[in-house]
């Protein structure tokens, strides 16, 4: 078999940001040695902050970051997803609308009369929704930025075919495994008891509280 055969039977991989810091596509770029382990077993065709190549086929993988918060973004998203075999949503802006979904606190033209001034009227705006409630998502990679071990096992899951159950239990359960102090002992107010867990408790880890940013457990602690 050629090295073209051996490359045209890869899974096809493909990243997209939308309202998003693209932090966790860094991230991605981050994962170092995990990372070149994957990309030895599929083809990223498409990943705006590595590459200009663009993939005019259908992709096997879809990864999305960042939140539909205008009609064009709704039209791209449905337009990726009818390309799609599988869909993952990654951070917490496509699985939970993440800070961009502050402004549904308030008055839709309030805001944007606040960002674009009097002529708000010609920018397209609509209140933030992350991915699925717009496209059916396959897997789910919660966090602000994501915990790239995590994408890892994702994408291993999504590429055979397998289910990856997120663990329904706060982050709290992973803090005493990793033998951390806990916050409130020291005084200090943390969101680990509401939130997901999944994340190794690594902002605790690093000496800092849990923002949540996993979003919150069916079962908090």
């Amino acid at each position: 078999m050629t090295n073209a055969s051996k490359t045209a039977t890869k899974p096809k991989v493909a990243f997209f940001d939308f309202a998003c810091c693209e932090g966790c596509q860094l991230q991605v770029a981050n994962l170092g040695e995990s990372l070149l382990d994957i990309l030895g077993a599929i083809d990223v065709v498409e990943f705006r902050e590595v590459m200009s190549e663009k993939w005019d086929k259908d992709y096997d993988v879809a990864i999305i970051e960042g939140s539909i918060t205008d009609h064009h973004a709704e039209e791209r998203i449905k337009k990726i997803r009818a390309r799609s075999r599988v869909l993952i949503a990654y951070g917490a802006c496509a699985c939970i609308g993440g800070v961009n979904g502050m402004k549904n606190s308030f008055e839709l033209d309030e805001i944007r009369r606040c960002v674009y001034g009097k002529d708000f009227k010609l920018f397209d705006s609509v209140k933030t929704r992350p991915v699925h409630q717009v496209v059916k998502v396959d897997y789910f990679v919660n966090g602000c930025p994501i915990y790239p071990p995590e994408l890892v096992e994702v994408l291993k899951c999504a590429l055979r075919g397998l289910p990856y159950t997120v663990p329904d239990n706060p982050v709290c359960v992973e803090c005493k495994l990793n033998e951390n102090v806990c916050m409130y002992d020291r005084g200090v107010s943390c969101l680990g008891p509401w939130t997901k867990a999944g994340c190794n408790s690594w902002c605790v880890n690093n000496g800092n509280i849990c923002y949540g940013c996993r979003g919150e457990v069916k079962n908090p602690a």
